[in-house]
């Protein structure tokens, strides 16, 4: 269990004592109670089994794939798969691959409809850039509706193991993966998929090594609409 879910429901337990101390109401003392144990729930981190093999793209997150599709990153042809993550669904996110992060960069924004497409840009997100296993990938943290705080737990230059780790998006909110063409896709719209152990796509990677992006990597704008 993430430790956010400990403080969360302690802060509820105490929320509940005092208000049946106040009250000595057991139906309005329940409510709070309720809500500790829906954080301790919501904040779960179950153990994956991660996949192994050359080129594999794991997903980042636990949810639905809601978008398929080509877009281009620094001019290069890639492929885009977008992961929306309802109030239900762990929420902990994973490394797509194993690798060096190249960058994290961090971007305010708005808290829009992580369904809606324009979220990619306009909401507030976290963008990580990791080069490693013959390719460069990049994964998107946004937030959505609910969503009000982005944790990513690691800096660049540090190592990541594909289906590590990496962090958190607190309630409703979006992963996108983008990694570079040719690949062959496991995945299709509507599907759902686990952080960690769900292989989105194997890329079949180049022996020339790892497509090279200068600066931050940005999708070229208008490419996915």
């Amino acid at each position: 269990m993430v430790r956010d879910g400990i403080y969360y429901a302690l802060g509820m337990l105490l929320v509940a004592a005092a208000i049946g101390w106040l009250t000595h109401s057991p139906f309005l003392t329940l409510i709070p109670i309720l809500l500790a144990a829906f954080f301790l729930w919501f904040f779960r981190d179950p153990e994956r089994t991660i996949p192994s093999g050359a080129g594999l793209v794991v997903s980042p997150a636990d949810g639905k794939v809601t978008d398929v599709s080509t877009t281009q990153l620094n001019g290069a042809p890639c492929t885009r798969i977008s992961i929306f993550l309802n109030v239900f669904d762990v929420h902990v996110n994973r490394a797509p691959i194993s690798g060096v992060i190249k960058s994290a960069v961090y971007q305010k924004g708005k808290f829009g409809n992580a369904m809606d497409a324009a979220s990619a840009d306009d909401n507030e997100q976290n963008i990580v850039t990791v080069e490693g296993e013959g390719m460069t990938v990049v994964f998107k943290q946004i937030a959505g509706l609910l969503a009000r705080r982005i944790v990513f737990n690691h800096k660049p230059g540090e190592t990541l193991v594909r289906g590590q780790r990496v962090g958190l998006i607190k309630f409703g909110s979006r992963t996108d993966v983008i990694f570079p063409q040719p690949a062959e896709i496991n995945v299709k719209l509507g599907d759902r998929v686990k952080g960690g152990s769900s292989v989105l796509a194997r890329v079949l990677v180049s022996k020339n090594g790892p497509q090279k992006l200068s600066g931050t990597a940005r999708e070229n704008a208008g490419a996915i609409r």
